[in-house]
């Protein structure tokens, strides 16, 4: 599964660790997330549910699995984006964006 690949090893890299950290933190062995994040193996569904939480993101996510109907394919994406990004802030920051995204969104009805 080759967006569970990409999407993992995206996920690293908005973090800032390396697969061997990464792998690290899941409790995995490298060669075994190496695996994963080369699309030649899939985790097993408790293994995608701790990674995806200890990643902070969702198996979903992971997965490509978006629940933005309705929404263009690259807008869709640019949400998902933003809801990782949100999860590795700290809430004062995750307010500000929240205040700054709700001006943007204001001004179009202006």
């Amino acid at each position: 599964m080759e967006i569970f690949a990409q999407r993992l090893r995206e996920r690293a890299k908005q973090l800032g660790i390396s697969n061997a950290e990464a792998a690290r933190r899941i409790g995995l062995e490298e060669r075994r997330y190496a695996h994963y994040a080369a699309g030649r193996r899939e985790p097993d569904m408790a293994t995608l549910v701790n990674i995806a939480e200890t990643l902070g993101t969702t198996p979903n996510w992971l997965l490509g699995i978006t629940s933005n109907a309705g929404m263009t394919e690259d807008k869709a994406k640019l949400v998902d984006r933003f809801e990782n990004a949100a999860t590795c802030m700290g809430t004062d920051d995750l307010e500000l964006c929240v205040i700054q995204a709700e001006a943007v969104a204001a001004k179009k009805d202006v």
